[in-house]
């Protein structure tokens, strides 16, 4: 990339995250989105977009292309990595924020057509250079790596809680089951699928699920190889998602108050991605919240001598300001690479 340019930012997929990471882009001054790929008329997708934001007006269609005050990106109707003329658009970095491919292959097709950096949205399926949670472990980014992930929402979320517990309250194991907003890839009428409970409606039931942070959970956080249990439980929410976690503490003497004031010291170290609650909310006041973690004082409970059990709130807003905190984690790996330092 070329020091002192803003970061050139293509994006493959513009569903929730794809626009929030656009209309985040579009107010700050160190990232341009130049392209987006999307199998989605422009029509449309400008209209999803202005259904969302705040202020509309400051998004406008012209032709084939999305203008905001800062930057023009072009939309393409293109739903393939290996389609998608990323050279074309001199792209620094794609975030691949389709949530379908999510394997090394897909993402070799990005930086084949012409991205130097390929950051995924959510956990892959296979081998890749490396997995970057902000406030986790971005000191062991390299500038070397092509194929990132972000992890997901929730990895992100159940990481920062595990280590920012374990820094002062050690930690036996646990079990977390995220209480999650229903996805786009689920039917809102029961429809044969490939799983049989997510072949049931979204809309009305609550439906369990498996999570894939325990799989990659060793990689992030070593020390919790094999320690952490993770479940899901989708429900009838379109936005806001809780975070369930029981923890055996190696220390029976461990209070709950004692997790509440390492947590806020968690917050005032990792401000922005950790924060506190106080107060009595509920899913929909997380709604707009750009933190990892929202850690909920009031859900902590002690039960018998060592096991603790803490709620904590999140959102997808959050790991879209996470995802654009990765790209300008690498943006700066390169500037320091180039001025050979």
């Amino acid at each position: 990339m070329t020091k002192g340019r803003p970061i050139r930012l293509g994006i493959m997929g513009f569903g929730q995250t794809g626009r929030q990471i656009y209309e985040l882009a579009s107010r700050s001054a160190d990232v341009e989105v130049v392209a987006i790929a999307d199998v989605g008329k422009p029509e449309i997708l400008h209209y999803l977009l202005s259904s969302e934001v705040a202020e509309p007006q400051r998004h406008e269609l012209q032709g084939n292309f999305l203008v905001n005050p800062r930057f023009r990106a072009r939309l393409m109707q293109i739903d393939r990595p290996v389609e998608m003329p990323w050279d074309i658009f001199g792209v620094d970095v794609v975030i691949d924020s389709t949530g379908k491919f999510r394997d090394s292959q897909s993402m070799e097709a990005h930086l084949a057509n012409g991205a130097q950096r390929v950051l995924l949205r959510t956990l892959p399926v296979d081998h890749i250079d490396r997995i970057v949670v902000p406030g986790i472990n971005g000191a062991a980014a390299d500038a070397a790596d092509r194929m990132i992930s972000a992890g997901s929402p929730t990895t992100s979320a159940l990481c920062l809680l595990l280590q920012s517990l374990s820094a002062r309250c050690a930690i036996e194991c646990g079990s977390m089951t995220t209480v999650h907003a229903f996805t786009s890839d689920q039917s809102l009428q029961d429809y044969a699928g490939s799983d049989f409970r997510r072949s049931r409606s979204a809309a009305k039931n609550i439906i369990p699920n498996t999570h894939e942070a325990s799989l990659w959970l060793g990689k992030i956080l070593p020390e919790f190889e094999g320690r952490i249990m993770t479940w899901a439980l989708n429900v009838p929410v379109q936005e806001g998602c809780l975070l369930d976690v029981t923890l055996v503490m190696q220390d029976a003497a461990t209070t709950a108050e004692d997790v509440n004031e390492a947590m806020r010291a968690a917050a005032l170290e990792r401000q922005g991605i950790i924060s506190i609650v106080e107060d009595p909310i509920v899913s929909s006041d997380v709604i707009g919240n750009t933190s990892s973690l929202l850690f909920d004082t009031r859900g902590t409970l002690k039960a018998g001598s060592n096991i603790i059990k803490t709620l904590s709130w999140y959102e997808n807003l959050g790991h879209a300001a996470r995802l654009l905190d990765v790209v300008r984690l690498y943006g700066e790996l390169d500037r320091r690479q180039e001025d050979g330092l």
